[in-house]
């Protein structure tokens, strides 16, 4: 994939109604140059993969996008097959897969990991101002963050992280417990909704209060978040935020490695194109 072609991959996000914005495309070209491919039919772009590497860890595939008129046709499976072909010397590669696509993967080798909700909500009036414990991201921050992502996300994914907070330092938290940091939240701008995540904390009430602190200001928008569903008390929290179940998501990896990180501090998603 080129520069050239981030159009035609809008294209295809709008006719699946995906939520990327040319941002994020833009994204997979600079972090794994040459991982993200398209396939073409008659000159035109009809498919897409792309692939994140982090570090020497795992791989990650998304973006497995088919022009709606031309599927049925096995584009998916030769961009799914790309997608690991170029990821081959990863320990572990990782995805999240819809319903529908989980017994195809199943087929390939991925075993299921853990699963997901993308929850959604209107942001209602009214939510209340965080505790002193949370305040407002600010770059000099982001060390000390990037160093316990790498211990939750089980990967060193500064470059991302930093990707973020410049896009979006008004939806980026922290949570301090006396002189530790006990969580953190980021989020973006999407096509139809904004995106909540990753939200790590060390436990749902603080994961609630982080949140909560980035969607106050934005009474009315419309936001998603992708949410493991590992922890009730988390799921309540969303609930009592007004967010609604949208769809499932199945998280599954490929490979011999072990899975990475500490689930239990990861409470919502990066998304499924990045992990």
């Amino acid at each position: 994939m080129r520069g050239s072609d981030i159009d035609a991959g809008l294209r295809l996000c709008r006719a699946s109604r995906w939520n990327q914005v040319r941002r994020d495309w833009e994204q997979f070209l600079v972090l794994t140059p040459g991982g993200t491919w398209v396939a073409e039919l008659d000159g035109d772009v009809v498919g897409t993969v792309a692939t994140v590497r982090y570090g020497t860890r795992f791989g990650w595939i998304g973006m497995v996008l088919v022009d709606p008129a031309e599927r049925g046709r096995g584009i998916g499976t030769l961009l799914l097959e790309q997608g690991l072909m170029l990821l081959a010397d990863m320990p572990l590669v990782r995805l999240d897969a819809t319903p529908a696509g989980h017994g195809i993967y199943l087929k390939r080798g991925f075993a299921e990991e853990c699963r997901l909700c993308r929850f959604q909500t209107t942001v209602p009036d009214g939510l209340a101002a965080p505790p002193e414990s949370i305040r407002a991201m600010t770059q000099a921050d982001l060390p000390e963050v990037v160093a316990l992502d790498e211990e939750i996300f089980g990967a060193n994914r500064a470059a991302m992280l930093h990707w973020l907070w410049s896009g979006a330092p008004g939806y980026a938290w922290i949570a301090r417990d006396d002189a530790r940091l006990a969580g953190y939240a980021f989020g973006r701008h999407g096509h139809d909704f904004e995106h909540l995540g990753p939200v790590v904390a060390a436990d749902a009430t603080t994961a609630q209060e982080l949140a909560t602190a980035c969607l106050r200001s934005h009474a009315g928008r419309e936001f998603v978040v992708d949410a493991p569903l590992h922890a009730p008390a988390w799921v309540r929290a969303l609930d009592a935020l007004g967010f609604r179940e949208q769809r499932l998501l199945i998280r599954m990896a490929h490979g011999r490695g072990s899975i990475p990180g500490d689930p239990s501090w990861q409470f919502a998603s990066l998304g499924p194109e990045f992990g």
